[in-house]
């Protein structure tokens, strides 16, 4: 039985995905993670958790990489590992770092670390001549620096960390008392979720108008195969926020090939070589924009999209390159032979429009009860609530199908309204 190595996770839509793709492939995994209480012991149903279900639960430091490569090494040394992912983006490089030196299939460890660190991915993709952003980078404690790199890139511009993730302190500025503000809040943020001590740069980057898209794709020695390209809306306090996604994005096929070429030209850049991708980009007024690339698969349940509406389970493809094989579930059948396949599928999130302790979320069991709802889930009452500033702030999420290729995200956002909120400073059961 194939054994894989499961270094840290998130929490979320892939924190379930990833190891249910593991078991369902007949293999098994190890969890290597530096804290498991951060894990839930149990999915929603009561049962399980899937990160629960491997072989063994390791504790670890995984935050120093040699720690984390000396506790796979006595790993592999019991039950020889054939393959390491994981789905955090915080722990992209170190599982990287393993696999090459335990001699197994991987993306090439710098590139997954110039993915994963904007600034790197920009400095990559000036490199090969792509067009992009004017952007600079400063300490975000600088002054001086931050005044000229901002005379560089020249307002509006967006202020971002260099090494964070869910959009997390991304911010447009206006001029220079918010990029102030903005790079004050990235100071005060040393340390991530995780417990990492970030980078104290700031990434400035011109700001980029119009639609945002991302293309999801899988590579294996090279060879780029892309499954598609997602659209997306943003919303939230900062105009950044993640509110929704439909695949396929409904955009003419000169576009759709627009997209991809960029997509593909700027993994060459970075030198990314295994794996699953989640390319992030916008298309303005002189053609598609690089915004980052993720070497892993997409999170906000694009990979489910992508799986209703092409059968394509991108989380099982990166666990079959992960062992080093060529993916051979590239589509599975529909569930019933009479079935079609939707033609689109899309999730919309709940964004909280208040700070504050939900009291009512009414109208759930309505939306759960919709024909075109495949998955949905909500926060109960009680949930404390803060401003939707990044991706970590949802409330819930829909998931709708549609027979119609731009179907799926009008349902999905026509569900969601539905949705009637209470806000208050007090919950009383």
């Amino acid at each position: 039985m194939p054994h894989l190595l499961l270094v840290e996770s998130w929490v979320g839509a892939m924190g379930t995905l990833l190891p249910r793709a593991v078991t369902e492939l007949g293999a098994e995994f190890t969890f290597l993670t530096r804290s498991p209480g951060h894990y839930p012991q149990c999915a929603p149903d009561g049962s399980p958790h899937p990160l629960r279900l491997g072989r063994a639960v390791v504790t670890a430091e995984t935050n120093d990489p040699a720690a984390a490569l000396h506790a796979a090494r006595r790993i592999h040394a019991d039950s020889p590992i054939d393959g390491v992912l994981t789905s955090c983006d915080y722990y992209l490089p170190t599982a990287a770092r393993i696999a090459d030196a335990l001699g197994l299939p991987g993306p090439i460890p710098e590139a997954v670390e110039s993915a994963c660190n904007k600034a790197l991915t920009r400095a990559a993709l000036d490199r090969a001549g792509l067009p992009g952003p004017r952007h600079a980078t400063a300490p975000a404690d600088d002054a001086t620096r931050l005044r000229e790199a901002a005379e560089i890139v020249g307002f509006p511009l967006v202020v971002k960390p260099t090494d964070l993730c869910a959009g997390m302190f991304v911010q447009r500025a206006d001029d220079w008392a918010a990029l102030e503000t903005a790079a004050g809040y990235l100071h005060r943020f040393a340390v991530n979720a995780r417990g990492q001590r970030r980078d104290p740069a700031v990434l400035l980057e011109e700001f980029l108008d119009g639609p945002e898209f991302s293309v999801e794709s899988w590579i294996r020695h090279g060879a780029i195969h892309t499954v598609g390209v997602t659209d997306k809306s943003l919303g939230g306090a900062t105009g950044f926020v993640e509110t929704g996604h439909m695949f396929p994005a409904a955009v003419e096929e000169t576009v759709r090939t627009q997209l991809v070429a960029t997509a593909e030209a700027a993994l060459c850049a970075v030198g990314l070589d295994h794996g699953v991708v989640h390319t992030e980009l916008r298309l303005t007024a002189a053609g598609p924009r690089i915004i980052e690339i993720n070497p892993r698969p997409a999170g906000n349940q694009i990979t489910e999209l992508i799986r209703h509406v092409t059968g394509i389970d991108l989380p099982t493809v990166a666990v079959e390159l992960a062992l080093g094989d060529t993916p051979h579930h590239l589509a599975s059948p529909p569930a019933r032979q009479d079935t079609k396949r939707p033609q689109s599928a899309a999730v919309c999130m709940l964004v909280p429009s208040d700070a504050g302790i939900l009291t009512s979320v009414d109208g759930t069991a309505a939306v759960a009860d919709h024909p075109a709802v495949v998955s949905s889930s909500f926060k109960a009452a009680g949930h404390k609530t803060t401003a939707a500033v990044d991706n970590n702030s949802y409330l819930g999420s829909v998931i709708t199908v549609s027979p119609d290729r731009a179907g799926a995200r009008p349902l999905a956002e026509n569900l969601l309204a539905s949705i009637s909120l209470t806000y208050g400073e007090e919950f009383t059961p």
